[in-house]
């Protein structure tokens, strides 16, 4: 029993190092031995977990998109705020941490839909699982508000919540590129207007 709690641990701090070492350098720059001297971890241990560097990239993402979601969760059924308050300030944090980190940084999940999804066929299946897990709960969100009066039902809850993230998606890759929050203001300014 002690030996898997190790191996857990071990697999976790690869991942933790792994994905801090990934944000400033991306996927395909960042070398094993770079992650395993980090993480000082042995080699073999790294393959004990992951079959491949494409199989650590998978599990990274798996573990960002469910961490992501139950924080998502968490923003989305705080009942002490009504519910197109909870949208918005989902965004609002997505524009904050932009700001906060100068735009050289996007988060894990568009900094690598930009760079492996024509790379990696395992890699972008498993961004497009997470993609979707968030836009079906913004979705739900979106569908809630409706229902309760605080946002127009004019338009499709689902297609709503995916142009939506569509669109933050695309402004924090114009960010990063213009070293600017600008296109997120922008986003944002519409994000209000879309829903009204």
């Amino acid at each position: 029993m002690e030996k898997a709690i190790h191996y857990q641990d071990t697999r976790e701090r690869i991942l933790i190092v792994g994905e801090s070492l990934l944000i400033g350098r991306g996927f395909t720059a960042l070398g094993l031995s770079e992650i395993l001297s980090t993480a000082k971890v042995p080699k073999g241990s790294f393959y004990h977990y992951f079959q491949s560097k494409e199989g650590f990239g998978v599990a990274l993402l798996e573990r960002y998109f469910s961490e992501y979601d139950t924080r998502l969760t968490c923003l989305l059924s705080d009942q002490s705020r009504p519910v197109r308050s909870r949208i918005i300030a989902y965004f609002q944090g997505w524009r904050a941490m932009s700001a906060d980190n100068n735009c050289h940084h996007t988060c894990l999940a568009v900094k690598l839909a930009a760079e492996v999804s024509d790379l990696s066929e395992p890699m972008r299946c498993a961004l497009d699982r997470g993609m979707d897990s968030i836009i079906a709960q913004l979705a739900g969100a979106i569908r809630l508000a409706q229902s309760q009066g605080s946002v127009l039902a004019r338009s499709d809850a689902a297609q709503l919540a995916e142009t939506l993230y569509s669109m933050w998606v695309g402004a924090s890759l114009l960010s990063k590129v213009k070293r600017s929050p600008q296109p997120l203001d922008l986003a944002y300014q519409h994000t209000e207007l879309l829903l009204q």
